[in-house]
């Protein structure tokens, strides 16, 4: 009697350890889920420090009205009165240069 019940354990031990590491809710799932729980964190931290800078930026160009200019000089390209807007063009690859004479 003894002897079935300890082969009845450990019947059942080797099934609860094969259940444990081989089926979709075991051990390998959650080394997926602890993975994509990192990764998370992760994105998380670079949207984070993302929305810093934007918030940033925001309060920047509500108090300093040289933000305000800056950005609509490089974004929209304005200019003020009595200012002369000059653009620099450089030649594409594989374009001629038109400029020295050729």
């Amino acid at each position: 009697m003894m002897r079935v019940s300890i082969m009845v354990l450990l019947i059942l031990v080797l099934v609860i350890q094969a259940m444990l590491w081989f089926s979709d809710d075991g051990i390998r799932k959650v080394r997926l889920l602890t993975a994509a729980v990192e990764e998370q964190r992760v994105d998380n931290q670079r949207l984070a420090t993302r929305n810093q800078n934007l918030q940033a930026e925001v309060e920047d160009l509500r108090v300093r009205l040289e933000a305000i200019e800056e950005r609509a000089r490089t974004d929209l390209g304005l200019v003020r009165k009595g200012e002369t807007f000059y653009q620099v063009v450089t030649p594409e690859a594989g374009e001629p240069d038109r400029g020295n004479g050729h």
